[in-house]
């Protein structure tokens, strides 16, 4: 597997806000020996960590684009900028690396319209408007529309609402304490019917998120008419990412349902079904 981090602003040449950072690395899996296949062309996936808008959470980083290569997708995780960086900086670093793996996807084996992007926490929440804001006049300088949307979207206890039942200080964070900007970005007032396909889950019990949330934004999504699965687990904490050993100690794996670890697969699943899939051009004698 070849991987690789560089600078979002120095390979993109995006505007950067004093302070900001935006580290994206990849996770591309080497060519096996397939016979008849001249080359494979890959689904690929944008992971954007959780962490509150203050931080980006590694055990929603690495261990989850791994898990994603494992199964034959290209990966790539965004670090994007946090508090005290406000709407629209992570946005448009999230417009931005879409961008940009369209642009270079040829020389990843990546297929330029079968990406995903997936969010947990405040990252689903980033998630959230990168899927719905695509068009948004914050990020329209970047590039044409069609590079910047999403081909799919999966959202992991995301936050979702401004108000309410939430999470405070990703709200807060994102918002840079304006009321009238927070309204703005509830993911479940922006739901549209062009959106791409949504993958949502979240565990009834997660302390810290208010599992309504995904629930109300499954409701906006039925009603508009965009595809859409929603598995909502009974039991959870809150940040499970893969919840297994991989991101917890042997000694402190948390107490799940017994299914919650097989949301990967899962979301792959919807997502296969929505057509992101692997395909191979054949050797043609």
């Amino acid at each position: 597997m070849k991987t690789k981090t560089v600078d979002l602003y120095e390979v993109t040449g995006l505007p950067r806000p004093e302070g900001a950072s935006a580290a994206l690395t990849s996770y591309i899996p080497e060519m096996s020996e397939l016979g008849g296949v001249k080359r494979r062309w890959r689904p690929a996936v944008l992971i954007l960590p959780g962490g509150a808008y203050e931080y980006c959470s590694e055990r929603e980083a690495e261990p989850v684009a791994l898990q994603f290569t494992a199964r034959g997708w290209a990966a790539f995780v965004l670090r994007y900028s946090c508090a005290p960086h406000a709407f629209p900086v992570a946005l448009r670093e999230a417009a931005a690396a879409m961008a940009y793996l369209r642009k270079n996807a040829a020389d990843w084996g990546v297929d330029p319209r079968k990406i995903a992007s997936i969010g947990f926490s405040a990252g689903g929440h980033l998630c959230g408007t990168l899927g719905t804001m695509f068009d948004a006049p914050e990020v329209s300088d970047i590039a044409p529309v069609r590079d910047i949307r999403p081909d799919a979207l999966g959202l992991c206890y995301a936050v979702t609402l401004a108000g309410g039942a939430t999470h405070e200080a990703s709200i807060r964070n994102v918002s840079g304490g304006d009321p009238a900007l927070a309204a703005r970005l509830s993911i479940d007032k922006l739901i549209r019917p062009d959106m791409m396909p949504v993958f949502l889950w979240h565990t009834r019990d997660d302390g810290a998120v208010p599992s309504v949330g995904t629930l109300l934004v499954g409701v906006a999504l039925e009603e508009a008419g965009v595809p859409f699965a929603l598995h909502m687990y009974a039991h959870g904490q809150h940040g499970l990412s893969t919840g297994d050993e991989l991101v917890f100690p042997s000694f402190g794996v948390p107490e799940t349902s017994s299914d919650v670890t097989g949301w990967i697969d899962a979301m792959i699943g919807f997502f296969r079904e929505q057509g992101l899939v692997i395909h191979d051009d054949e050797v043609r004698e």
